[in-house]
């Protein structure tokens, strides 16, 4: 080969690497993105299937420490739970069925309670960071499908206005074609008009021992503004998130088998069971209880004298409160 011929060859593929990397940078870094000590397996990004969004649900695990916020596409989750984890710091899981955004995160590990957490639906698809090494068999045990970036690469890129771990986010196209439809949501809450009675409430604030939460009913908006360790909770794409129902839902919390790199215990959160709640929707707490007596089971909300509990039309979230 001539001394011209390596020469456009060379400036072709220059060429070529030039758009490739300014492609990258817009979008993102599409590392790996391992969390917890999670080995990589090295697999391809499996084409979404059609079977697998027939009444199975997208769960993401959502950073939530203050390098992470604000966060990315909580506003389209239909469910989105809030637990305890090691330091007292809090984490969500939030579940997607009726709309899938364009992109969710930052995405982080996952926890023991999330798999029986995640058992009251149809196979979902749940999309995490990592997890520590000894939680993978149980895992990949579960009834769900598992898309950490190890199984789907494609389907996570970088965010490069963040710094890691707290800048990993998902495309929840990548693992479902299309959301699943209201009757995915196998969480057994009920949706209707309010009980009687309850008690008028401007504001209602849960504390975790490194964490805060404080949901402000707005008129205005028809939910209860969020805010998180003090300060309003703010999202890139959605503003404010103001769901219409709020479940403060008191439960066993316990030490699990699991620590992480820094050897702090994990807390297991217990959704199996029964014991108190409190929901605040339309401006007004009400006390009930909740149920839920297997993991394949969602979970019922009844007022003190064993009537329904109906939800408002939108947004739920769900508070996991240590119990007395």
């Amino acid at each position: 080969m001539g001394h011209g011929a390596r020469t456009r060859r060379a400036a072709r593929t220059a060429a070529l690497l030039s758009v490739a990397l300014t492609a990258s940078l817009m979008a993102g870094c599409t590392g790996h993105g391992r969390d917890d000590d999670r080995a990589p397996h090295g697999t391809a990004t499996p084409a979404p299937s059609r079977s697998a969004v027939a009444g199975s649900p997208l769960a993401v695990k959502i950073d939530n420490v203050g390098a992470a916020r604000p966060q990315t596409g909580l506003g389209a989750a239909d469910v989105v739970y809030v637990e305890q984890v090691e330091g007292g710091l809090s984490r969500l899981l939030a579940v997607y069925a009726t709309r899938l955004p364009r992109a969710v995160g930052p995405v982080r590990s996952a926890r023991e309670s999330d798999l029986e957490l995640l058992r009251q639906f149809t196979m979902p698809t749940l999309a995490f960071s990592g997890a520590q090494r000894a939680l993978l068999p149980l895992i990949d045990r579960a009834p769900l499908r598992a898309r950490s970036p190890d199984e789907a690469p494609g389907a996570y890129y970088r965010d490069p206005g963040r710094a890691a771990p707290h800048n990993l986010c998902l495309r929840p196209s990548a693992l479902l074609p299309a959301a699943p439809g209201a009757a995915a949501l196998t969480t057994g809450f009920r949706f209707g008009p309010a009980p009687s009675g309850g008690t008028p409430v401007s504001a209602r604030s849960v504390r975790y021992p490194a964490a805060r939460f404080t949901f402000t009913w707005s008129a205005g908006r028809g939910g209860w503004l969020v805010a998180m360790d003090g300060g309003p909770a703010a999202t890139t794409d959605g503003g404010r998130p103001a769901p219409a129902t709020v479940v403060v839902q008191h439960v066993t919390v316990r030490t699990s088998r699991y620590h992480d790199v820094l050897g702090s215990r994990t807390p297991y959160t217990e959704t199996v069971g029964s014991g108190r709640a409190e929901v605040l929707r339309d401006g007004r707490s009400y006390d009930g209880f909740w149920s839920r007596p297997t993991a394949a089971d969602g979970t019922s909300f009844t007022t003190a004298d064993g009537g329904r509990l109906g939800f408002a039309a939108g947004q739920v979230w769900v508070v996991f409160v240590p119990g007395p």
